[in-house]
């Protein structure tokens, strides 16, 4: 399956983002998705995750409450909806998916496709 992450930009702190996953190739609802995200000189981190059917999700904490991952598989494609965002979200983020499509996966190394990353900046 091929990803392609979009919808990232520069919005003010405490303002709201969506971003978008369309995915390509494969079956979409055969995955299990996720979004991670890499700040500058950090690590890559998770973020949130969802199964193939949309029926269960997880978030990371920094992000709970404010962050909702969703998911279309009529259209092939996932979001990310973010709100109350915070300098600290500032990131590149990815989306990915995996064959393990009932689970909830936080770890990258559980998914074995990824999108190219958006850029989301949070500045005033």
């Amino acid at each position: 399956v091929q990803l392609q992450a979009y919808g990232g930009g520069l919005v003010q702190p405490g303002g709201s983002l969506r971003l978008s996953c369309a995915a390509s190739g494969r079956t979409f609802s055969d995955y299990g998705m996720g979004w991670f995200r890499q700040a500058p000189g950090k690590e890559r981190e998770f973020v949130t995750a969802i199964t193939w059917s949309g029926g269960a999700t997880k978030y990371a904490d920094s992000v709970k409450g404010r962050f909702t991952i969703s998911r279309d598989n009529a259209k092939n494609t996932m979001y990310l909806q973010m709100n109350s965002l915070k300098r600290e979200d500032t990131a590149v983020y990815y989306c990915a998916a995996t064959a393990n499509s009932r689970r909830l996966w936080m770890r990258d190394y559980e998914y074995a496709y990824w999108g190219q990353g958006t850029l989301v900046t949070v500045s005033s």
